[in-house]
């Protein structure tokens, strides 16, 4: 899948250009092959000198590379392989994930055309039960079965295979539909000299903020960025300790106040330590918001501000932290938030834990949120970048 965070430019790593010969070397091999000079081929009658063999290559033209570079020739295929054994890896974890989610979609659809000849209208009421049940939203079920009933009266659609891949079809479409409306949040937008880039983590108790926040940090500081975590949660006691323990974890330096500081010192502060070491990546932990409180909404608009006069477009990301198994109460954090937040994207944590992922197609659907990353486990690693189509694949596969 490639590099999690991708922010560091090309300028950052050296290349020894071993396996990638420059252009006049390459037409030397292939076209114009250098004869050797006279000098170089004709024995010397008398053994030269240790002075005479230091000097003689100054004083004759450059040989052909030497064998051991066309033995480095291979190396993008052995590069290419491995990447597909990684892109494999994770497409099987993927479909790991998602197993409960795929029973309660794809075994129902089974269940409702089971012995059946044709798809008719108790199969429909059957399919929609299906879909909403697993969460993907009433709005999304509805389109979703009046597509498949003209299919079925123009009798283009006649097997379960064929079912599957409309429905298949129609979660990727509102998936792809919403990164392309909204844009995924992409480091790479931002100019290098803009530092740190700030990423502003809100969401409701017990989601997950704080395991995410410790992973964000452990996998970007794992692809060569110098991370900070700001613990600006400081309504909640145990927060700090929690955050602590993560970016202890991590190696990742934590900035933190005592509890009841305003969070938006604590912000400034931790801004003006980023910038005073020239951190890459700023994490702001926020407090667990419950959505009906304004004061704390209140609060989140004032680090957004605080954040904008420091660092210019900060924060660049604003990720919405929501736990898959809350279902529909996750939408309507969801659309809360987007109100006061200006959220850019999604994290959906305990996907593994679930029979109703469908949610990330609701909120997909009705807010055109696009999804950023997802947890389909516990370890760091666990955190990965989300992909619709392995997501959709991994539902009926």
């Amino acid at each position: 899948m490639g590099l999690f965070w991708k922010r560091k430019s090309g300028s950052d790593f050296i290349s020894l250009g071993l396996s990638t010969p420059d252009e006049p070397v390459a037409e030397q091999l292939e076209e114009k092959p250098v004869e050797p000079s006279p000098a170089v081929v004709e024995p010397a009658p008398v053994e030269p000198s240790r002075a005479a063999i230091v000097e003689q290559p100054v004083a004759y033209p450059v040989p052909p590379l030497p064998p051991v570079a066309r033995v480095l020739e291979p190396q993008p295929a052995v590069l290419a392989e491995a990447a597909e054994d990684e892109e494999e890896g994770f497409l099987k974890r993927f479909r790991k994930a998602v197993s409960a989610t795929r029973e309660n979609i794809a075994s129902r659809i089974e269940d409702a055309v089971k012995g059946k000849k044709k798809i008719d209208a108790v199969t429909l009421e059957e399919l929609e039960e299906a879909l909403i049940g697993a969460d993907i939203g009433i709005q999304t079920t509805l389109e979703i079965i009046e597509d498949v009933r003209k299919q079925v009266d123009r009798q283009s659609l006649t097997d379960v295979d064929e079912l599957k891949r409309v429905i298949k079809q129609h979660l990727l479409d509102i998936l792809e539909k919403a990164e392309r409306a909204r844009g995924v949040a992409s480091e790479t937008s931002i100019a290098d000299d803009v530092r740190p880039y700030v990423m502003m983590i809100v969401g409701v108790n017990g989601v997950g903020k704080t395991t995410t926040i410790g992973k964000l940090a452990q996998r970007i500081k794992a692809d060569g960025n110098d991370v900070l975590i700001c613990a600006a949660d400081t309504f909640r006691a145990a927060a700090s300790d929690q955050l602590a323990i993560w970016a202890e974890r991590a190696g990742v330096p934590l900035i933190q106040q005592k509890q009841g500081t305003d969070p938006a010192a604590v912000l400034f502060d931790s801004l003006k330590a980023a910038k005073a070491r020239n951190a890459d990546v700023l994490i702001v932990d926020t407090a667990g918001r419950l959505h009906n409180k304004s004061n704390l909404m209140a609060e989140l608009e004032k680090m957004k501000r605080v954040a904008g006069k420091e660092v210019p477009g900060a924060p660049h990301e604003t990720l919405l932290v929501v736990d898959a198994v809350t279902g529909q109460n996750g939408l309507s954090q969801a659309r809360e938030f987007m109100k006061v937040a200006d959220v850019s994207g999604l994290v959906l944590t305990k996907l593994d834990g679930t029979a109703k992922g469908g949610i990330a197609v609701a909120i997909a659907k009705e807010l055109s949120l696009p999804i950023r990353y997802c947890g389909i486990g516990e370890k760091a690693d666990d955190l990965v970048v989300f992909d619709p189509k392995a997501y959709v694949d991994g539902l009926f596969e």
